[in-house]
């Protein structure tokens, strides 16, 4: 759609206005697990951006990349761009970039730089900021990664099921998503919230020791306690059978499912069960994405938890491949260069912490955002 492109572009404008005022900020999602080394990388190449070089915001759409540049003169430019053009470039922004270069900074134009077919000299850029329509098609397209998905054992059917939200709750005809799994996996194990059975202070002992039901299954509530990530007190009742799930992950790659969501109950808050299967996951080393539920959005509600995952697990294979063909096209000098891409909550976060699932929305939201900082600048009350 033409209104959200023209969206994302405008509120990447903003905010490369606003850092030349100080008073930008780097959004990354609040659960991720950002490294020292992305952010001693944004602290570098934010003091990079006060010494007069080209500032980029980048809008990749379906259709036309846009592409708006602050010269070290202040001067504001954009150029637009098919973002299909494989006769003539291999990326689009890569394009708008050089084109713009090669335009407006003569001097290493002179010194043989910003040649077509050549790496992009990164020496001159202060900052790419990019709003992408990649994760959006792939999702609408359904051209996402072959994945499956691993789920406590009885919650086999639980995102199909879904929590019944539809627009017209008596609509009998209502026609639901396709899902984007492949295949589902239960995964015998079993985590219980103990404030359900620790009511009865005098009775807490009792509860500790493990104990088995008439079927030979743990019985609930008995079991050692510890407490959760949230502070909630957890019963580890039975931890997953790692032989098990190794066969299970060997089923997913004979099936040629190539991504992994792992959602399991309670995992918000005690995601050691996640973390072993996605531990094993990797090591396999058949997975080109391995999404848990408990590192890409840790909430209590499993439904909308294990919707994000498989999202994730999804997308990002989409995004991590088109990021690494945007990479080739400019020098080694590229990693010092703060490189960030918008969200679906309207922020910006570092590349190496952007997932698919991150950028569903990011079109709609940059609208928002861009309209209330366009009022804001009027003088609008509203």
């Amino acid at each position: 759609m033409k209104t959200p492109q023209l969206s994302v572009l405008a509120l990447l404008v903003v905010l490369s206005h606003k850092i030349q005022s100080n008073a930008f900020s780097i959004s990354s999602h609040p659960t991720s697990s950002s490294n020292a080394s992305s952010r001693s990388q944004l602290n570098m190449s934010m003091s990079n951006e006060k010494q007069n070089k080209f500032l980029f915001s980048i809008d990749r759409g379906g259709t036309f990349t846009d592409v708006h540049c602050i010269l070290p003169n202040k001067q504001e430019i954009v150029r637009k761009l098919l973002s299909e053009d494989p006769d003539n470039y291999p990326d689009a922004p890569t394009e708008g970039i050089r084109r713009i270069l090669h335009d407006f900074d003569m001097e290493n134009v002179n010194e043989g730089y910003y040649q077509r077919g050549d790496s992009v000299y990164t020496g001159m850029i202060g900052s790419i900021r990019m709003g992408t329509t990649v994760a959006t098609n792939a999702l609408l397209e359904r051209k996402g990664e072959r994945m499956g998905l691993l789920i406590t054992k009885g919650f086999k059917d639980l995102l199909k099921i879904g929590n019944q939200s539809r627009k017209d709750i008596f609509d009998l005809t209502c026609a639901m998503p396709k899902l984007l799994y492949e295949d589902v996996k239960e995964v015998d194990e079993r985590v219980m919230l103990a404030q359900f059975f620790d009511e009865d202070k005098d009775a807490i002992n009792d509860y500790a020791v493990p104990k088995m039901d008439a079927l030979g299954s743990p019985k609930a509530g008995y079991g050692s306690r510890f407490q959760g990530l949230t502070g909630e007190t957890v019963i580890d009742m039975k931890p997953p059978d790692m032989d098990a799930v190794k066969k299970q992950l060997e089923e997913f790659q004979k099936e040629g499912i190539k991504s992994l969501a792992i959602v399991l109950a309670h995992s918000y808050t005690y995601d050691k069960h996640e973390k072993m299967i996605g531990n094993l996951a990797e090591e396999m080393g058949c997975f080109t994405e391995v999404s848990m539920s408990s590192k890409v959005m840790p909430m209590v509600k499993l439904v909308n938890r294990g919707h994000t995952a498989c999202a994730a697990a999804y997308l990002t294979p989409k995004i991590s491949a088109y990021l690494s063909s945007f990479r080739q096209g400019f020098d080694q000098g590229l990693d010092d260069v703060m490189l960030t891409f918008m969200k679906s909550d309207g922020g910006l976060t570092p590349v190496d912490d952007f997932g698919g699932h991150q950028a569903i929305l990011s079109g709609p939201a940059g609208g928002v955002i861009v309209s209330v900082a366009k009022c804001h600048s009027l003088g609008s009350p509203s």
